[in-house]
C-alpha cells in the first residue's frame, strides 16, 4: 500500500493566497473596465448620452467578473468559455454600422477595419478563434463522424445554405457583399464552435442537478408524466406564465420609456397616435388648420377641409385607451404580455407543456418580439387578435361548441380593422388549418359563427369608409393614394407603377426580382432580429426544415411562414429595417415553434447518435440558456443605445423647449427636414385655434408667407431641428412678431 501523500499547510495557504491575488486582480481589471465606460468622453455623444460603443467594456468588465469569481470553482472551463462567447459576441457587434438612420446594418467597409479601435477588435476575434480551435482540436474527429454520419448532403447543403445566405444584409455592392457574407457566417460559426465548447465542458458531476433545475422549469423533453406529476406541474405554471408575462411588460415599458423616450419614431406611429388621440375624444375627424399644408405631414390629406388619419381605425382605436389613461406607450407593452399568455394556451394545446414553456421563453429574449413591443406599431396588437383566432379554433376543435368560433371570427374581423392585409392572411391560415388539423369535423353551425364573426366585426369598416370618404366600398387609404399620389402605387402585384422608389427600395416599380430582393432582406433581418443570437437565430429553423422530423402541426406553421411570405412579395416594399422583418411579424410564433421543436429533434438525434452521453438535453438546454444571456447582456442594451434611441431622428425634445421659453399662444416654424417636424407635429392640438402652440413645417418661402398671414397675431418661434443641430431642438429665433420676420427675410 502507497503511502498517504498530505499537502502542507503553507503549501495550502500559498495556494489560497495567490488564488485570492488572482481573483483580485482580475475583478480589478472588471472593474477598470466599467471605470473606463463611465469616464472616457468616447462612449457618450455631443450631448452626453451614452453610445453603443459603451456596451463594450461593460460587457469586457461583466465578463471579467465572472470569470474572476468562477476561477476554482468546478464550472471554471464553462465559465471561461463563456466570458469567451460574451466579449466575442460584444466584439462582433462592435464591427457593424448600424446606427438609428433609416439603413440596413452592415460590417464596416474591410478598408476602415485598419483604423481607430477596429484592429483591436479583430485581434480579439482571432485570439478568440485560435482558442476555440484548440479547444476543438482533440474533439473535432468526433464532431465531424458525427455530423457525416447523421445528415445526408441534401440537408447539410440546405442548412448551409441558409446559415450563410441569412448572415448579412443584400447590397448593391456584390463584391462587398459577398466579402460580408464570407465574414458574417465566419463570426457566427465562430460563436457556434464556442457554445458547443462551453457545453462540452460542463463539469459531469453538475449535470444531473441542472437536469432537475431545467426539468423544473420547462418540463421533461422526453419522458412521459404520471397525473399526479402534472397536477404540480400545472400548479407551478400559474408561477411561471406570470413571472414570464410579467417580466414582458416591464422589459418592453422599460425600454419604451427610457429607450424609445415614449415617443413615435416612424411615420406610421405618428400618424396612429393621432389617430387615437381624436378617437379619444369621440371624434372621426378633426377641422383642417389654415395653410394646411404646412402643417401636413405623409398621411394626413392637406387639401381636405376635414383632416383624419387614412390608416384603418382597429389599432387607434386601441390605442386610444392609452391615451384616455395618459399612457399610449404602455398599450403594447400590455399586449405583449398577454400574447405571451396566449401563445403559450396555444402551444401547450398543439404540443405539450414543455414545447410551451420553452417557446415563452424565446419569446421572453426574443429582441423582435421585444423591440416591437417596445413601440407604437400596429403589429403587436395584430398578432395578439391573431392568437385570440386561434385559440377560439383550438377550443372549437375541442370542445364542438360554436361559441369559441364567434371569438376566432371576431378576432379576424379585428384584424381586418387593424392590418386588413393581415386580416386576408389570417383567415386563409385558418382556413388551411380547420381543413388540416381538425379534431374532429366541425359543424356547420361553428363554419356559421366564424363567418359571421368575422363578417359582424369587420363589417365596422363600411360605415366608418362611408362617413369619412362618402363610399363604403371606399378604403380611407385608397382614396388617399388615389388623390395625393396615383393609382396603384400601394396596390399588390407587379408594375412599374408600384411604389415610391423610396432609397431602400430595391428598383423602381415591382417585379419578381424586387420580391426576391425584399425576401432576402428580410430573412437577414429574422437572422439577427429573431432571437439576437452570435449563432444566428435561424439556425435551429433550418435543421427542423430539414430534419425529417417535421409532423403535421410542424408543417402548418411552416405553411404560415410561406403565406406570410408570399402574400407580401407581391407588395413594393419589404417593410424597411424598421423592427425587423415587421411585415412578416405574424412568422414569430411559428419561427419560435420551429426552433424548439429542432432543439427536441436534435436531442433526440444526438441521444441516437451518443447514448453513452449523458443528459444531452440538458446540455442543449445549456446552449440555449447561454446564447439567450448573451443576447440579454449585449444585444438588448447594443440594440436599444446604437438604433433606438433618437431612432431616424426623432426626439421629444420640443416639449421641454415649449415650458422653457413659455411658448404659449405662438406659432412655432420648424426647420429641418421632415422627421425633424414628425417629433412635434405631434404636439399639436387637434384644435388649431387653441390658445396653444402651433407647429408648423417651414419648409418653403411661399408656406411661410402664408403662414405669417393666417397666424400674424401669434408670436412667432423659429426652431432648427436635430437634422440642422446634430443634437436636440435649438431655438434660433424669438419670440419674433409677422412683422419682424417678413423685414429679416428680405434682409
Amino acid at each position: 500500500m502507497l503511502p498517504n501523500k498530505t499537502i502542507p499547510i503553507t503549501n495550502l495557504a500559498y495556494r489560497t493566497t495567490a488564488t485570492w491575488l488572482l481573483k483580485l486582480f482580475i475583478w480589478s481589471l472588471g472593474l477598470i473596465c466599467l471605470a473606463w465606460a463611465l469616464l472616457d468622453p468616447r462612449f457618450r455623444d455631443l450631448e452626453g448620452d451614452v453610445t453603443g460603443l459603451v456596451c463594450l467594456p461593460i460587457t469586457a468588465g461583466s465578463a471579467l467578473f465572472m470569470l474572476g469569481a468562477g476561477i476554482k470553482s468546478r464550472f471554471k472551463q464553462t465559465i471561461g468559455w463563456l466570458a469567451l462567447a460574451l466579449i466575442g459576441q460584444a466584439v462582433a457587434l462592435q464591427l457593424i454600422h448600424a446606427g438609428p438612420a433609416l439603413a440596413y446594418q452592415h460590417y464596416q467597409p474591410f478598408n476602415q477595419l485598419t483604423t481607430g479601435l477596429y484592429p483591436w477588435l479583430l485581434a480579439y476575434l482571432f485570439l478568440q478563434f485560435g482558442l476555440v480551435t484548440i479547444g476543438l482540436r482533440k474533439r473535432w474527429p468526433q464532431i465531424r463522424n458525427w455530423v457525416f454520419t447523421s445528415f445526408k448532403v441534401w440537408q447539410f447543403v440546405g442548412i448551409g445554405l441558409i446559415f450563410f445566405l441569412s448572415s448579412a444584409a443584400l447590397s448593391r455592392d456584390v463584391k462587398f457583399y459577398v466579402g460580408e457574407l464570407l465574414f458574417a457566417s465566419f463570426v457566427q460559426l465562430l460563436n457556434l464552435a464556442n457554445i458547443v465548447l462551453l457545453t462540452w465542458t460542463l463539469p459531469p458531476e453538475a449535470l444531473a442537478p441542472l437536469t432537475q433545475r431545467f426539468e423544473r422549469f420547462f418540463g421533461q423533453m422526453t419522458s412521459w408524466r404520471t397525473k399526479s406529476q402534472e397536477s404540480h406541474v400545472e400548479q407551478h405554471l400559474d408561477f411561471f406564465i406570470g413571472v414570464t408575462s410579467l417580466w414582458v411588460v416591464g422589459l418592453t415599458a422599460v425600454l419604451s420609456y427610457f429607450a424609445y423616450e415614449a415617443h413615435p419614431h416612424v411615420p406610421d406611429e405618428v400618424i396612429y397616435l393621432f389617430h387615437a388621440r381624436y378617437l379619444a375624444k369621440g371624434l372621426l375627424s378633426i377641422p383642417a388648420p389654415a395653410v394646411g399644408e404646412a402643417f401636413s405631414i405623409y398621411m394626413t390629406p392637406y387639401k381636405a377641409i376635414m383632416w383624419y388619419s387614412p390608416v384603418p381605425p382597429g389599432w387607434p382605436a386601441i390605442l386610444a385607451l392609452g391615451v384616455l389613461g395618459g399612457a399610449p406607450w404602455l398599450v403594447n407593452p400590455v399586449l405583449s404580455g398577454l400574447s405571451l399568455i396566449l401563445s403559450y394556451v396555444c402551444i401547450k394545446e398543439l404540443y405539450d407543456r414543455n414545447t410551451a414553456r420553452i417557446a415563452v421563453f424565446l419569446l421572453c429574449v426574443s429582441p423582435w418580439y421585444i423591440f416591437m413591443g417596445m413601440s407604437f406599431m400596429s403589429h403587436t396588437f395584430t398578432l395578439t387578435c391573431a392568437l385570440i383566432a386561434l385559440t377560439g379554433m383550438i377550443w372549437v376543435w375541442k370542445s364542438g361548441q360554436a361559441r369559441w368560433a364567434w371569438l376566432a371570427g371576431g378576432a379576424v374581423g379585428m384584424i381586418s380593422l387593424i392590418r386588413p392585409l393581415d386580416g386576408l392572411l389570417v383567415a386563409m391560415i385558418l382556413g388551411l388549418w380547420v381543413i388540416s388539423i381538425g379534431r374532429r369535423r366541425l359543424k356547420l353551425s361553428a363554419l356559421v359563427a366564424l363567418g359571421c364573426g368575422i363578417v359582424v366585426i369587420g363589417g365596422f369598416a363600411l360605415p366608418y369608409n362611408w362617413a369619412l370618404t362618402g363610399n363604403p366600398l371606399l378604403f380611407p387609404l385608397t382614396a388617399y393614394y388615389d388623390q395625393y399620389f396615383w393609382r396603384n402605387v400601394m396596390s399588390l402585384g407587379f408594375g412599374p407603377d408600384r411604389g415610391f422608389n423610396w432609397p431602400i427600395d430595391p428598383f423602381p416599380g415591382h417585379s419578381p426580382l424586387d420580391a426576391l430582393v425584399n425576401g432576402g432582406l428580410n430573412l437577414f433581418s429574422l437572422n439577427i432580429e429573431l432571437l439576437g443570437w452570435g449563432t444566428g437565430s435561424l439556425l435551429l429553423v433550418a435543421f427542423a426544415l430539414v430534419s425529417k422530423s417535421m409532423r403535421r402541426t410542424d408543417y402548418l406553421f411552416f405553411a404560415v411562414i410561406l403565406v406570410n411570405a408570399g402574400m407580401y412579395s407581391l407588395f413594393w416594399y419589404s417593410g424597411g429595417p424598421d423592427f425587423g422583418a415587421r411585415y412578416w411579424y405574424l412568422m414569430i410564433i411559428p419561427l419560435i415553434v420551429l426552433t424548439v421543436r429542432s432543439i427536441q429533434f436534435l436531442g433526440a438525434k444526438l441521444l441516437s447518435s451518443f447514448p453513452n452521453l449523458e443528459h444531452i438535453n440538458t446540455r442543449l438546454m445549456a446552449a440555449v440558456l447561454a446564447l439567450s444571456l448573451l443576447a440579454l447582456v449585449n444585444y438588448f442594451p447594443w440594440r436599444a443605445i446604437d438604433k433606438y434611441h433618437h431612432f431616424r431622428g426623432m426626439r421629444p425634445g420640443i416639449s421641454e423647449l415649449a415650458e422653457k421659453y413659455k411658448f404659449g399662444r405662438s406659432l412655432v416654424l420648424i426647420r429641418g427636414n421632415e422627421d425633424d417636424y414628425q417629433s412635434t407635429w405631434i404636439y399639436n392640438p387637434l384644435d388649431f385655434k387653441a390658445a396653444v402652440p402651433l407647429y408648423a413645417w417651414d419648409k418653403k418661402p411661399e408656406l411661410r408667407h402664408d403662414l405669417l398671414k393666417a397666424y400674424g397675431d401669434r408670436p412667432i418661434w423659429i426652431v432648427d431641428g436635430p437634422s440642422i443641430t446634430q443634437r436636440g431642438f435649438i431655438v434660433a429665433k424669438g419670440p419674433l412678431s409677422a412683422s419682424e420676420v417678413q423685414a429679416a427675410e428680405n434682409n
